[in-house]
């Protein structure tokens, strides 16, 4: 598979790296003289260019590849990146990476990206995934929005402890989707039951999430805050006298395509 890189900073040389050891054809570009450090991925092809500059994709025959990544450390030029690749070059599969949490909900179809990629919101969900027990915890949010990859460690009490998983009637919009048991990943069998500290793992769309998380805890409704979001952990918020320079807003993202980004 044939897949460029935008961005050519660790985070790049990494993704970079695990690729070619997979057998892939790959392609870092970066405008800064500095990041393009041949021996960091000897078998990745280079190139000098401004990743969201049209010529340079050109020069690159961007429409040769099947996928491109927007790595860079900056959100307004991984979302004109993967717009150009979209619109003006074809790619067939984009990937966008999120830099600031609340910048997620652009990374969509509209900037033409496929799949986003939030570090912050990804580690905040291990987190909250290794600490939690019954609470629902939401993963990661599928493009498009609205439908999530949700997990509970299932806790004492639980009503749906040694129930045949086929006799569960789960809310419409939940899909249980695998079981893990012992750092043992399995399929839900109907003839299977659920066992104390097992992490299920469930597809859900936004409004059921009460009723799931309802269905899953011991007393059998659900607590105040249902998903938590990990994208909140710790946070503050902002207020116009505290902007946030990494926040992109309505007035900073025109909302048609543009060619570049100063």
């Amino acid at each position: 598979m044939r897949i460029a890189i935008a961005g050519a900073g660790n985070v790049g040389k990494s993704i970079a790296g695990e690729l070619v050891a997979g057998g892939h054809e790959v392609l870092l570009i970066d405008k800064d003289p500095a990041a393009i450090t041949r021996d960091s991925v000897p078998d990745a092809e280079w190139l000098l260019a401004d990743a969201c500059e049209l010529s340079a994709l050109e020069e690159a025959e961007l429409d040769s590849y099947d996928v491109t990544i927007a790595a860079t450390g900056d959100d307004k030029a991984n979302l004109v990146h993967t717009l150009l690749a979209k619109t003006e070059f074809g790619v067939p599969r984009t990937v966008g990476r999120v830099n600031h949490p609340k910048n997620e909900w652009l990374f969509d179809e509209v900037w033409g990206v496929d799949v986003s990629v939030s570090t912050p919101r990804l580690l905040a969900a291990l987190v909250e995934e290794a600490v939690s027990v019954g609470d629902l915890v939401r993963l990661f949010s599928f493009a498009g929005g609205g439908t999530s990859l949700v997990e509970m460690n299932l806790p004492a009490g639980s009503p749906v402890v040694g129930v045949p998983l086929g006799d569960l009637r789960w809310p419409a919009g939940a899909v249980p989707v695998a079981v893990i048991r012992d750092g043992v990943g399995r399929a839900p069998a109907p003839d299977g039951t659920l066992e104390i500290g097992d992490e299920v793992l469930f597809v859900v769309t936004e409004d059921v999430e009460d009723r799931l998380t309802a269905m899953l805890s011991p007393d059998g409704r659900a607590p105040a805050d249902t998903a938590t979001d990990p994208t909140t952990l710790g946070s503050r918020t902002t207020t116009e006298e505290e902007h946030d320079p990494g926040l992109l807003t309505t007035d900073a993202v025109p909302p048609g395509p543009v060619e570049r980004w100063e």
